[in-house]
């Protein structure tokens, strides 16, 4: 690469769920030669796709809701932030004594519209699609003072978690969390979704830089981290109010980050129910290799 050439503008997340997909762009012994070829902004999943859309970056994690919202958006294969089971960090909080069917106002942390678009889906399936959504910030006891649920989503719902038993002792009601990655596992029998990474076309990038090749180093990016498992957690146990054993389990069993088939079924799966209840325009997703 010429040293007049551009570097590839990635519009990437500092949540803990992508930090294994980031360690090569974020470690030595490559992080300098990376350094060369891109340039890494940091910012909140639902700004990704709006850099992407609006030609501020070349490359995004985004999630997968905005592939229906965003043109000439294309999927880069081999990484994801997926859950083929619980993921604890995407959480619907209603109180118990209230039902799905009951529900009329969900506090919604916007942090992630394909959150946002899954938990409509379910609420079509819960037979309750009148719910209305308030944006809000992550604050549960703040969003279940105005709403009658709240949906937290990444580090804010993982410590809504930890602290449970604390809030339990703290109020005079009981609350049930549901877990939106194994509730749509239970509905469909397939992985939910997330993010993937997203490249923009068209890019301002050299032409020297290819869709296999930048998909190469963010794969590679991605095995180095799930190798390195150990470092993160003591990263982030120093960065959030997590236990070592949570932010260990949460990288190795909660998070998945392969693009494999039943991921890419997954996200079809997503988009026929997005489209089919009027959560999403209709978008048919291309083949991923």
């Amino acid at each position: 690469m010429s040293p007049s050439s551009p570097k590839l503008r990635i519009a990437a997340i500092r949540f803990l769920n992508p930090a294994p997909l980031m360690w090569d762009f974020e470690h030595p012994p490559l992080d300098e030669q990376l350094a060369q070829r891109y340039h890494l902004d940091y910012m909140l999943p639902s700004e990704c796709a709006d850099r992407l859309a609006t030609g501020q970056a070349d490359i995004g994690l985004v999630p997968i809701a905005s592939l229906a919202t965003t043109p000439c958006l294309r999927v880069l294969p081999g990484c994801t932030i997926a859950s083929k089971g619980r993921v604890r960090s995407l959480l619907l909080v209603r109180r118990a004594r209230q039902q799905l069917s009951q529900i009329r106002t969900v506090a919604a942390d916007t942090a992630s519209r394909t959150t946002i678009a899954h938990a409509r889906i379910l609420f079509h399936e819960w037979q309750n699609p009148a719910a209305e959504f308030l944006p809000m910030r992550a604050d549960l006891d703040h969003m279940l003072d105005r709403a009658d649920a709240a949906i937290l989503i990444g580090d804010p719902a993982l410590m809504a978690l930890e602290e449970r038993a604390n809030r339990d002792e703290r109020h005079e009601e009981e609350l049930v969390y549901h877990d939106l990655a194994e509730e749509w596992g239970t509905l469909t029998g397939l992985p939910f979704v997330s993010a993937i990474w997203g490249i923009a076309c068209p890019s301002n990038a050299a032409p020297s830089f290819s869709d296999e090749s930048v998909a190469a180093d963010l794969i590679a990016s991605r095995d180095h981290g799930l190798q390195n498992i150990p470092a993160l957690v003591k990263e982030w146990s120093a960065r959030l109010p997590l236990s070592a054993q949570t932010i260990q389990t949460y990288l190795t069993e909660n998070i998945h980050y392969i693009l494999d088939d039943d991921c890419i079924e997954a996200m079809r799966c997503f988009f026929r129910k997005a489209a089919e209840y009027g959560v999403l325009p209709a978008y048919s997703l291309p083949r991923v290799d």
